[in-house]
Parts: C-alpha cells; sequence; structure tokens
C-alpha cells in the first residue's frame, strides 16, 4: 500500500512512495497532526541524483523496524530540495549551525512548530565507521523531546533566533571599489592546487563560478595566475573521470584530488555552467580543446536532458542496476572484446584500463597518457591512433546504450532552465550551430507558455503542473537566459520579456527597508524564517544573479532604479566578498560589472543577414565579459530599449553602434571599422 508520496510530481518523492514509512509530504496536514498528537517532526531532504538518499532509502526507510519507529515516536516528512530550495535552505543552515557541517541526505527534528533542535545527514542503520545508527538516533532524540521539553524548546529558540541573524546578514556601508577584486583574488591564491588545479584537497568541484571569476579578473588586470589558475583546472577536469568521455558532459564532482573518480550524477545546472566556462576559456586563450569539451556538453544536454516540449529535465541518476556508476564503467575484458585486440590495446593505453580496475572492480574512463606517448609505444602513427581511438569510443558508447540506463529526475525547474538557455544562446553567437540556437528558443517558449500560468512564474513543472511559486533565482536565471535569446535572435520581445521579469522580481523579492533581496515573495508559505541565500554555491545565488541581470539591464534600458538596487545589494556583501571569496564567485563576476564601463553595442539589422554575422564576429570573437549586445530587424519598434532607440542602419545595411560610459563611435557596417573601434576602447 502506497504512501501519501504518490500523489506528489516530484520523481524524489514518489521514489518513497511505497516505503512503510508514513510519509507526508511537506504542509500544514503534517504539522497539525504534529501539533495533534505532541509529537516531534522527523524531516528529510535529498534529491533524486543524490547517491547518498538513495543508500539511506534503501537502509533505513525500506527497513521495516526503522520505519515502524519512525511511525510511532515521529510525524515523517519528506522534502525533494529542488522542488522546495527555500525549505532546504533554512535546514541546511541549521543544521550546519547545530553540526559544523551539512549535506544530503538531511535529516532535522523539527518541534511541530517548524523549529529545529537537532540535525544530521546520513545515518546507517546501525552503529558504523562512527556514526550512531539512525534506530538509536530515533530513540534517544524522542526520549529527549518527551524527558526535556523545555531544554528542547530553548535549544530551538536559540537555532531559529541565529537563523534569522543568518538571512538578515549584512555588510557595513562601505564604498564598491576594485580593490575589492584585488584582495578576494590574493585570498584564493593559497587555497589553489597548483599542480591538479581546482581548490586544494579532495573531493574536487568544479566551481564554474570561481574560474568565471578567474577570467574576468585576468581580462581586468592581466595576471597570468588567474588565468593559469583556470586553464590548469580545465584541463585537468576535460582528462579526469569527472567529465564522461564517451558521451560527454560532467559528473557531479570527484572524490579524489586528481579528478578520477566521479559521483556520477550529472546535473543540468553542473553542464550548463561549466559549457559556457569552456567556451569563455576558448575565447580567451583559442585553445580548440576547450571549445570541443564546451560542443561536446552541449550535445549531452541536447541528446539526453531536453524534453520533446523544449524544457530540459534536472539530472541523470548516479545509479544503475542497483550500484553507483554501474552505467558509466568498464572492464577491461568488456573494452577488449568490443574492439578487439589492437584498438582494445590503444583504448586501454590512452584511457587507463587495468583487469583490476580502478573504481570496484571496474574502470572509470580518464586520459592516462598522452596520444603522443601511446602511439610511441604501440608504433602508430598519431592520426591512425586518433581516428581509432574515435572509433572505439563510438563503439563503446553504442554498446553502452544498450546498459540499463541511470534514472532521470524529468522535472522542469525554471532556474536551471535559464542557465542552459544563455549558455546554448552564447555557444550559438560564439562557435555558430544552428542547433543551439534553436533549442535555446525552444527551451524560453516552453518556460514562457507552460511556467507562467496566470502570468505568474512558476518554479518547477512535472506532468502538466506546477505548483511552487518561483523563487528569487528563478526570475534571475530567466532573465539572464531570455537577454541570451535575444543576443541569439535579435527578437526584441525576449528582451521585454526579461526587462519585465526584472521589474516583477524586484517588486516581489526586494526589501527596501533591509535593502537586500530575499528568496521568497509574498506568494510563498511562511516559514520560521524568510529565506535568503548569499552565498554563490554550485549554482549561483538568487542575490547574486539578479544583481547581475539588474547592472546589464540598467545599461540596456538606462533604468537608473535597476543600477541603484544592485549596488545596495553588492554593497551587502562587500565584506564577505573579501573574507570568503570562493563561495562568492558570481557576486564577485556581478561587482566587476559594476565597478566597469561596459562596451554597449546595438546592432541595426537582421540577425541571419551575412553582413550582420561578420560584424557579430568581431564582437564575439575574443573574451569581454562586460558587455551587452542588443540588435533588431531594420523597421522593428525599440520601444522600451534605450540602446536601440533613434538607430536605423546606414546605406541599408546592417549597421552597428559601439558606445562605452557617455562616448559613442561613429555608427559603421565595416568588420574593419568596427575592429579598430572595439580595440580603442
Amino acid at each position: 500500500m502506497p504512501n501519501r508520496l504518490i500523489n506528489e510530481t516530484s520523481p524524489y518523492l514518489r521514489q518513497h512512495a511505497h516505503n512503510p514509512v508514513d510519509w507526508y509530504p511537506w504542509g500544514e496536514e503534517a504539522f497539525r497532526r504534529a501539533r495533534e498528537e505532541d509529537k516531534p517532526i522527523l524531516l528529510s531532504i535529498g534529491y533524486s541524483a543524490c547517491h547518498w538518499c538513495h543508500v539511506m532509502e534503501r537502509e533505513c526507510f525500506q527497513d521495516q523496524n526503522i520505519a515502524s519507529l519512525m511511525n510511532s515516536l515521529f510525524i515523517n516528512i519528506k522534502v525533494d530540495r529542488e522542488e522546495r530550495p527555500d525549505i532546504d535552505a533554512i535546514y541546511m543552515q541549521a543544521v550546519q549551525a547545530m553540526t559544523g557541517g551539512g549535506g544530503w541526505p538531511l535529516t532535522v527534528f523539527l518541534t511541530p512548530e517548524g523549529e529545529p533542535f537537532f540535525g544530521g545527514t546520513y545515518f546507517p542503520p546501525e552503529d558504523r565507521h562512527g556514526l550512531p545508527g539512525f534506530p538509536r538516533v530515533l530513540q534517544a532524540v524522542a526520549q529527549a523531546y518527551q524527558e526535556q521539553r523545555d531544554e528542547i524548546k530553548r535549544q530551538a529558540s536559540q537555532v531559529t533566533y541565529r537563523l534569522r541573524r543568518i538571512m538578515e546578514l549584512r555588510s557595513p556601508p562601505e564604498a564598491l571599489r576594485p580593490e575589492v577584486l584585488d584582495w578576494a583574488f590574493q585570498a584564493l591564491l593559497p587555497q589553489l592546487d597548483e599542480e591538479m588545479g581546482g581548490l586544494a584537497g579532495a573531493p574536487k568541484f568544479p566551481q564554474p563560478l570561481l574560474w568565471e571569476f578567474m577570467l574576468r579578473y585576468y581580462a581586468r588586470r592581466g595576471d597570468v595566475r588567474a588565468l593559469e589558475a583556470v586553464t590548469r583546472t580545465l584541463r585537468a577536469m576535460a582528462s579526469g573521470g569527472i567529465y564522461d568521455h564517451l558521451g560527454g558532459g560532467f559528473h557531479r564532482y570527484a572524490v579524489d584530488r586528481l579528478w578520477v573518480i566521479p559521483h556520477f550524477e550529472k546535473m543540468l545546472y553542473d553542464n550548463a555552467l561549466l559549457a559556457r566556462l569552456y567556451l569563455h576559456a576558448f575565447q580567451v586563450t583559442g585553445e580548440p580543446l576547450f571549445a570541443q569539451v564546451a560542443q561536446e556538453t552541449l550535445h549531452f544536454l541536447l541528446d539526453e536532458m531536453q524534453a520533446p516540449e523544449g524544457g530540459f529535465y534536472s539530472s541523470l541518476d548516479a545509479d544503475s542496476e542497483g550500484e553507483e556508476g554501474r552505467f558509466y564503467v568498464w572492464a577491461l575484458a568488456e573494452v577488449m572484446d568490443t574492439l578487439g585486440e589492437e584498438t582494445g590495446k590503444a583504448f586501454a593505453l590512452r584511457f587507463g584500463l587495468t583487469p583490476e580496475g580502478n573504481f570496484e572492480g571496474r574502470n572509470v574512463l580518464y586520459l592516462a597518457r598522452a596520444t603522443e606517448e601511446v602511439a610511441s609505444a604501440l608504433g602508430w602513427r598519431r592520426e591512425e591512433l586518433e581516428a581509432r581511438l574515435q572509433e572505439g569510443k563510438q563503439k563503446l558508447l553504442e554498446r553502452r546504450h544498450y546498459r540499463p540506463r541511470p534514472a532521470v529526475d524529468d522535472k522542469i525547474m525554471t532556474n536551471w532552465n535559464g542557465l542552459v538557455m544563455a549558455s546554448l544562446a552564447e555557444a550559438y553567437c560564439v562557435l555558430g550551430g544552428e542547433a543551439y540556437r534553436t533549442a535555446a528558443i525552444k527551451c524560453a517558449r516552453f518556460i514562457v507558455e507552460k511556467m507562467m500560468p496566470h502570468g505568474r512564474l512558476i518554479h518547477s513543472y512535472k506532468d502538466g503542473q506546477g505548483k511552487v511559486p518561483a523563487f528569487l533565482d528563478d526570475y534571475a536565471c530567466l532573465i539572464e537566459g531570455l537577454i541570451g535569446v535575444h543576443e541569439a535572435t535579435f527578437q526584441p520581445d525576449w528582451l521585454r520579456k526579461a526587462i519585465d521579469l526584472a521589474h516583477e522580481m524586484v517588486d516581489l523579492f526586494w526589501d527596501e527597508g533591509e535593502g537586500l533581496f530575499f528568496d521568497t515573495g509574498p506568494s510563498h508559505e511562511t516559514l520560521v524564517v524568510r529565506p535568503r541565500e548569499v552565498f554563490d554555491n554550485a549554482t549561483p545565488c538568487g542575490s547574486s544573479m539578479a544583481t547581475e541581470v539588474l547592472l546589464r539591464l540598467s545599461f540596456i534600458t538606462g533604468d537608473a532604479k535597476m543600477r541603484q538596487v544592485a549596488a545596495q545589494a553588492l554593497r551587502s556583501v562587500r565584506e564577505l566578498m573579501v573574507r570568503a571569496p570562493a563561495a562568492m564567485g558570481n557576486w564577485l563576476c556581478a561587482l566587476d560589472l559594476y565597478l566597469s564601463e561596459p562596451k554597449e553595442v546595438a546592432v541595426i539589422g537582421a540577425r541571419d543577414d551575412e553582413a550582420t554575422a561578420k560584424l557579430l564576429a568581431v564582437i564575439y570573437k575574443d573574451f569581454w565579459p562586460n558587455k551587452v549586445v542588443v540588435g533588431i530587424p531594420p523597421g522593428a519598434q525599440a520601444t522600451g530599449i534605450a540602446l536601440l532607440e533613434g538607430k536605423t542602419t546606414i546605406g541599408g545595411q546592417p549597421t552597428c553602434y559601439l558606445c562605452k560610459g557617455m562616448t559613442c563611435q561613429e555608427p559603421t557596417n565595416s568588420p574593419e571599422v568596427l575592429a579598430r573601434q572595439w580595440a580603442a576602447q
């Protein structure tokens, strides 16, 4: 007999629908029962692609004895952190405050009023590796709740008060100066792994937002140490097992310093942000590897993550056939059988395959030896080796297609789809490839048509339903994506939609009295505190992304209020950018934009006109992060887009207007003249 989660749309919640645990989804029904029965609440938070969430489910939530304890002692609530990031943010902060650590699965014990008093992450079914068994934890917490109620209430009140202080955290109102970027960079230098890339130690997370800041810092200051940190990291990731060498795309993170052994889930947001980062690194360096990885990553998204309707799914699971990574790893004998003796041997040398394997008796593919070394060892020409390896990759990919596939979390989330939209649109602008633009447009149409019922944006969509109002990061990331789609199409409606959403975003989430963005708006339910994430993690926090898009739109529209709000938001975290720069990557990018005088580009011409393309090739050739580009076909209305108003073609030919600060160059339809103007600014 399934529990209440069978009626939910979240794939993660539905995975627990047949547990013997009497699960409730988050809602008033569960809290009312907790009050009526005077029981504490056990809140379990995870997500579909989380390996250890699945482990705890198998070990604990499917166990009849443990489930009986949970049902008799607690009211049990299951939450998908991706569907309810507001709930996750609050209780993750609480567990971090209580224990000094956090992660998923997140296990939190609450009063019937929702105040947290104890928590942790993964608990095993019995005492193991220094962790208390879950049954012992359940009994101890329930006993404490019954016998030490006053102490529990005091603890819960203290934690809740501390959460409020964290959510209202802000820096003193000091000036925003370029030195903040310098101080942040200097603070990051000792944290770098100068041999293997990334930050020192293990596990290794990709952290694309941090490396985006480093690229910007190199563009601003010319400090080669910033560029070397990025290229060292990107080459190491592209060589390691964190990258899928057959199907493209990146896994969540690597457990080792060498980037070889990953946690195998593939997240939409990681691949959207990493594709864009590799694209930017290609613009800076011209290194073909970076363009190749960007393209392969985007093709993975198009092949495996895009829904027929146009939106993109959230993730691919780490597990298949009950084993972590089973879909991606190989026995040497299987590779030899597929490729034959000669090609199999070459493949094993190149990709580090051994009889004993590097992961639970099988092999995670990684670039173990350079092609020159392998070719020399085999006495082959390099061209022959590369052709054989490419053929081998294709054969193994085809064989992999017949394996049971990891589960797909097929809910479509506005925030992550906005990130993908922006990456696809920019890839089209830089590399060409109509498939990228087509996919970005299709995604944008899906979001606007399906995820804005009654004119108000929603957070996630599954099976034709969307129940949760959009959060701050949904608005901000979607605006970023729509700006990108406008750049790729020159259709003004996409830009107008971005501008309208920006005004709505400020109305809903900006607190004028506090001078802060909050993650929830008036249409969200009231929780124990109003959530406000200030740190950039695997994705940009809502506040930093909102700040960045408001700045970009302020240059496009001339709206001084947008710039004023962005400046206040930046001042609220100025101190954190210096003290904790590794957790402020996108904030630092936004600050770099705020402190710059961007190149302002307006193009009058059909987007697909060959003459327009030649002008745009000048603009997108190199990495210029602090620029805004708008365009419009001749004769189209530019109302509300100040950067386009009053501009026309010269001689009926596509024409570019280049401005910076208060100075504009002569409009031109010559790519050579534009290149000189561009270099002179």
